[in-house]
């Protein structure tokens, strides 16, 4: 084998146990270290490593690793995978990135960016001024109510975002959120957009509100409440999307792609019996995720859904299938 290819087959490495992971994170503290967690049964992984192959071509100073989620499950579990491919992105042993899904242009952008210690590649400031407004613009006018925050409302990643997260959450106010940690051009445009120095920042139909300080003033003077729009009670959702179709399944990602092993075989098990039904990705919304639990008293997804009511889960389905009752309970005759 050419050195060339040596090279290129050894750039991207393979881990299989925890120790092994261990030691990569102590090997590379010193430079960037970007973790695939994938599954060999899903299509857009396999995708994803081609494009990791490239990446490690154009940076060879970087550490390029593929782990398999479900083999080595005590590390998915400590980084709450919960979805293939997420990538992780490491310095000095600690995660300072994340991201979830199969998204080549982003994961390259991500890798430059880290890669070239936090200076920013040169592509990013090409785009006019006029852009970056647009772009804020359409980011604050995205949801009714837009936080912009460090972090995400599951993972804030300062105490001001936190407590914002906590006040809008115990005054059931419906909102969406952006990450400034993901983009550095929206986290510096939006300070000089809003003429507001400090995060986290919250929006009403695009108009700026103002820091913690201000939405604390307005919890205060029983304000807030008439400003944000509120969010539908929980319960009264959650009966909606199990009704929305005749047979309804929440599952981890969707009918085109499924992101994990039991909701890729309940699908397989579903179209086999030519049923007509809708899905709902939980992974998409944190709050059905865990609510649907409790509403259900049913831990674990996928759950199968007909005029409403709890079928089971994919054990449960299998048994369906075997015993010959499947069909019937989906056309509702049991």
């Amino acid at each position: 084998m050419a050195a060339g290819a040596a090279e290129a087959a050894a750039a991207v490495v393979e881990v299989g146990s925890t120790r092994q992971f261990e030691e990569l994170l102590r090997l590379t503290a010193k430079s960037l270290l970007v973790v695939h967690f994938w599954a060999p049964w899903a299509p857009q992984c396999a995708q994803m490593n081609d494009v990791m192959a490239e990446l490690a071509k154009e940076h060879p100073q970087v550490s390029f690793v593929k782990l398999e989620a479900e083999a080595v499950p005590e590390v998915s579990e400590k980084y709450e995978i919960s979805s293939v491919p997420t990538f992780l992105f490491f310095k000095n042993s600690q995660k300072i990135d994340r991201l979830d899904g199969a998204h080549a242009p982003e994961l390259t952008k991500k890798v430059q960016r880290h890669a070239s210690s936090g200076s920013f590649p040169p592509s990013g400031n090409e785009h006019p001024k006029e852009d970056l407004n647009l772009r804020l613009k359409k980011l604050t006018h995205a949801a009714p109510c837009m936080l912009f925050m460090k972090g995400t409302p599951q993972e804030p990643r300062c105490g001001f975002s936190k407590q914002m997260v906590e006040i809008l959450h115990k005054h059931n106010i419906q909102f969406s959120s952006f990450d400034i940690f993901s983009d550095e051009e929206v986290r510096q445009g939006l300070k000089t957009y809003s003429n507001w120095p400090t995060y986290p920042q919250l929006y009403v139909s695009g108009e700026l509100i103002g820091g913690l300080d201000i939405i604390k003033e307005l919890e205060a003077s029983d304000e807030l409440d008439t400003i944000c729009p509120k969010a539908p009670k929980l319960e009264e959702r959650l009966k909606v999307l199990t009704n929305k179709a005749s047979v309804m399944l929440f599952m981890k990602g969707n009918k085109q792609e499924a992101k994990c092993g039991f909701s890729k075989q309940i699908l397989e098990i579903l179209n086999s019996t030519g049923v007509e039904y809708e899905t709902f990705d939980i992974l998409e919304d944190e709050e059905v995720r865990q609510g649907l639990k409790t509403f259900s008293n049913w831990p674990t997804y996928p759950q199968l859904y007909v005029k409403g009511e709890l079928v089971g889960g994919l054990d449960i389905v299998k048994e369906l299938r075997d015993n010959g009752e499947l069909l019937p309970v989906l056309k509702g005759e049991n």
